[in-house]
């Protein structure tokens, strides 16, 4: 293992709270004189199959911990998961199923071992203590928790002061999640920084058991591709880590000169010092901010596909926007011979470039949607269905429609 204060480097990268260093200190000490590693936890709920950049920085920070030698525990809460964690919401999440619960904790374990080392991961479910605990143990667990204390939450308390409805199983997932960290008597726990309550719980917990509390490390909320909001699917603004190689490139090359170093530090395996020089290289103008684009973009394409596929996505991106080229692998879609011509927004619909006709109007107004290479910016413009056209749909959406 590394001494304290190089653990602690690491660890200290791009996070936000500490809860408490100090302790922190004591329990890395305590590791390197007995040589037993820390447990280390972070918890998922399976809400949605696939994860996203914004995932991945708390993954991440799991794989800093595994590097340094400790005991990396990856959480899937298929019992909180059927609750539905309330941080953040304006209302009651809609509740999902088991087979939801399970098709998707499925997937997870699929896509985590595409950054954390499987030989070192162990992966635990909460339903394993958190089904067998009894009616009495649920009652005894709730009377540790008062309402006013909940009410500190600024979400319940905005929910409160609207008139907005809290369900009761709200209530209990922060004391849920708290369980799971005296369960398995985690040292420390990772979440986002808006987990801050839930986490802390799991402190008052363990002290309440006569556990040693564990650390809370919080880590921030990556932005979007919008650089401002929170990466979400629901958004529209995400980086899918099961998407193609030339999704995840040319999404990234989307983002912010600012933005890019926010996701080189939360994101990248790259040094900080070597992260801060690239950007003083690129302020000093001794290198191109595209260069530096590239270069996490392929980062992120390596990690979750190959460094080939990496490769093959940075020359199929400069054959269609450096150089202005059509891809090679454009997707061919057959549609129906006709008389009539087809409404243009239900022409995209159909081959599956929009998500809806009034997201295909909206594209078309904003200038986005060509056809044979011709801006359309007529809502109301219509294709005759015969032969072939050439949709194109942002930048990197294209497809050939062949009427037959």
């Amino acid at each position: 293992m590394k001494s304290v204060e190089e653990q602690i480097a690491l660890i200290e990268r791009g996070a936000v709270d500490f809860h408490s260093r100090e302790d922190l200190v004591k329990k890395l000490t305590r590791s390197l004189e007995t040589g037993k590693p820390l447990t280390i936890k972070a918890g998922f709920d399976p809400t949605a199959p696939d994860l996203h950049l914004g995932h991945t920085v708390l993954i991440q920070k799991l794989r800093h911990f595994q590097v340094l030698g400790h005991d990396v525990n990856f959480l899937i809460g298929d019992f909180t998961g059927l609750i539905g964690d309330p941080t953040g919401k304006s209302e009651t999440r809609p509740p999902l199923t088991p087979d939801d619960v399970r098709r998707n904790a499925e997937t997870y374990k699929e896509q985590v071992f595409k950054i954390l080392d499987p030989e070192k991961t162990k992966v635990v479910f909460n339903s394993t203590w958190l089904g067998q605990l009894s009616s009495y143990d649920m009652i005894r667990l709730a009377s540790e928790l008062t309402v006013a204390r909940m009410l500190e939450r600024d979400d319940f308390k905005k929910r409160f002061e609207s008139n907005r409805p809290i369900s009761i199983h709200e209530f209990l997932y922060p004391l849920i999640q708290g369980y799971d960290s005296v369960a398995m008597e985690a040292d420390v726990e990772l979440g986002g920084t808006d987990q801050l309550f839930n986490l802390l719980m799991g402190r008052d917990l363990q002290r309440s058991r006569g556990q040693e509390p564990q650390v809370v490390l919080t880590m921030p909320l990556l932005e979007g591709l919008d650089g401002v909001n929170k990466m979400s699917k629901s958004l529209g603004n995400y980086i899918g880590i099961s998407e193609s190689p030339d999704s995840i490139f040319g999404k990234v090359m989307s983002i912010s000169d600012e933005l890019m170093f926010r996701y080189y530090e939360l994101l990248s395996d790259l040094s900080l010092a070597d992260v801060q020089a690239l950007k003083e290289k690129m302020q000093q103008g001794t290198v191109h901010p595209k260069a530096v684009k590239v270069q996490l973009a392929k980062e992120m394409v390596a990690r979750f596909h190959s460094p080939q596929a990496a490769d093959e996505a940075e020359q199929a991106f400069e054959q269609v926007f450096a150089r202005h080229e059509l891809p090679d692998d454009i997707e061919e879609v057959q549609v129906p011979q006709a008389d009539e011509a087809i409404w243009l927004p239900k022409l995209l619909l159909d081959t599956g470039l929009v998500k809806s006709t009034s997201d295909g109007r909206r594209m078309i107004q904003q200038g986005a949607v060509t056809l044979d290479g011709v801006k359309i910016d007529d809502i109301n413009a219509s294709v005759p269905a015969q032969g072939s056209v050439l949709l194109k749909v942002g930048k990197r959406r294209f497809c050939r429609v062949i009427f037959s």
